[in-house]
C-alpha cells in the first residue's frame, strides 16, 4: 500500500495513531541511509517509538546537522520500545543490486525488532517482501512520521560511524568526510588509488576504476 506526500512542515505521529485506530498495537517506521554513495553499506533502521517517550525534534536525518543527530540517536536508544539496525554490505549490494540490498535489510530489520509490529510504515514507494506484517509505503515519510524520522536517524548515525571505520581502514579515500558520496575527493581518489574493498563494484565509476587497474596491470 503506497501513501503519497501531502503538505507537512514537520513529521508527527498521525500516521501511526491513524493506523492505532484499525487495531495496530505497535506501529514500525523504518527507513535506510546510504543508497546513493559509491562506497559502504546500506544501513537500515527500524524502530518502535513510545508514544509517551517520543524525543522532541525527530526530523529528517538530512535535515538536522551531525550534533542534533547524535543527541536524537541517543534519545531515541533509551525511549524507544524496539530498534533494530540491518546492515548490507557492499558484497550484498553487488549480488541483490542496491533496490534489492535495501528492500532485503528493510524486512529483516522489521522482523528483527524485539516487538512484534502490527504495522510497518516504510519511507519510499516500495513494499518490501518478507515482512512480519503489513507494510505501508509512506512518500516522503521521514519528514511525516516520527517513527520513520527516527528510524532515519538511526540509520544516518550508524553508517556515518561505520564510514568512520573506513576511513581508518583506507585514508586515502577520506571516507569521514564525504561518506563514501561521489564528491571531487572521492573522484580523483579512485583515479589516482583504484578502488578499495569499501566500494561497490557495480556503480559506474567505481567500475570504470577498475578497468583502469586491469588496463594497468595487463
Amino acid at each position: 500500500m503506497l501513501f503519497d506526500s501531502t503538505i507537512q512542515t514537520d513529521p508527527d505521529y498521525s500516521h501511526e495513531l491513524a493506523l492505532k485506530a484499525r487495531g495496530a498495537r505497535y506501529v514500525a517506521g523504518v527507513d535506510e541511509a546510504g543508497r546513493g554513495p559509491l562506497a559502504g553499506p546500506v544501513v537500515v533502521s527500524a524502530v518502535i517509538l513510545d508514544p509517551a517517550l517520543i524525543p522532541p525534534g525527530l526530523n529528517d536525518s538530512k535535515k538536522l546537522t551531525e550534533e542534533q543527530r547524535e543527541l536524537l540517536f541517543e534519545q531515541i536508544v533509551a525511549t524507544a520500545l524496539a530498534i533494530s539496525v540491518v546492515v548490507a554490505p557492499p558484497s550484498i549490494i553487488l549480488s541483490r543490486n542496491i533496490r534489492g540490498a535495501t528492500l532485503w535489510a528493510m524486512a529483516e530489520a522489521a522482523s528483527s525488532l524485539g516487538i512484534r509490529p502490527d504495522r510497518v510504515l516504510i519511507d519510499g514507494r516500495d513494499v518490501p517482501m518478507d515482512l512480519p506484517c503489513d507494510g505501508l509505503a509512506l512518500i516522503g515519510g521521514d519528514g511525516r512520521s516520527v517513527s520513520i524520522a527516527a528510524a532515519s536517524i538511526m540509520a544516518k548515525v550508524t553508517r556515518d560511524r561505520m564510514c568512520k571505520i573506513m576511513d581508518c581502514d583506507a585514508p586515502s579515500f577520506g571516507f569521514a568526510g564525504h561518506k563514501g558520496y561521489s564528491t571531487p575527493q572521492h573522484m580523483r581518489a579512485l583515479v589516482e588509488h583504484g578502488p578499495c574493498r569499501h566500494h561497490r563494484e557495480e556503480f559506474a565509476p567505481v567500475a570504470e576504476a577498475w578497468e583502469r587497474v586491469r588496463g594497468m596491470v595487463a
